[in-house]
């Protein structure tokens, strides 16, 4: 006769998932956020939406060359420590990010705009008008 042993996965799993340590990352370039960022194509040129929560709008910087977009930002640290606290642990991110990318066309620089609220950095780019070929009469 042969033993039949009943054995549910669910509760090997909950069975000392309290009791398990709780592990977190040491390596802070790793764990350094990544921008976000949605790029949308419509008739006039492109719209780009990127998430920088917790950055000010002064420390966000846009670059544009032809078609190549590029946004920087920089998250500062609070250094204040007020009398008789001590920090027991940091896991917010203090630093740079940055993101490139290129788009299908040129960018008109002069009309282009950028926004930020809530965390979101709205860039409207407009395409570049194309250049029309000139026919050249000859004298």
């Amino acid at each position: 006769m042969s033993n039949l042993t009943r054995h549910d996965p669910l509760e090997d799993f909950f069975r000392g998932f309290f009791v398990r340590p709780v592990e977190f990352g040491s390596n802070v370039a790793a764990d350094a956020p990544q921008m976000r960022v949605d790029v949308k194509e419509n008739p006039e040129g492109y719209e780009v939406l990127a998430e920088l929560p917790g950055i000010a709008k002064d420390d966000i910087h846009v670059h544009i060359d032809g078609p190549v977009v590029s946004i920087s930002a920089e998250r500062k640290q609070e250094k204040e420590v007020k009398n008789g606290e001590r920090v027991l642990r940091t896991e917010r991110y203090f630093g740079k990010v940055s993101r490139s990318f290129q788009l299908g066309q040129e960018i008109d620089e002069g009309q282009s705009s950028a926004s930020f609220v809530d965390g979101v950095l709205t860039l409207k780019l407009p395409r570049k008008p194309t250049a029309q070929a000139k026919r050249l009469n000859i004298s």
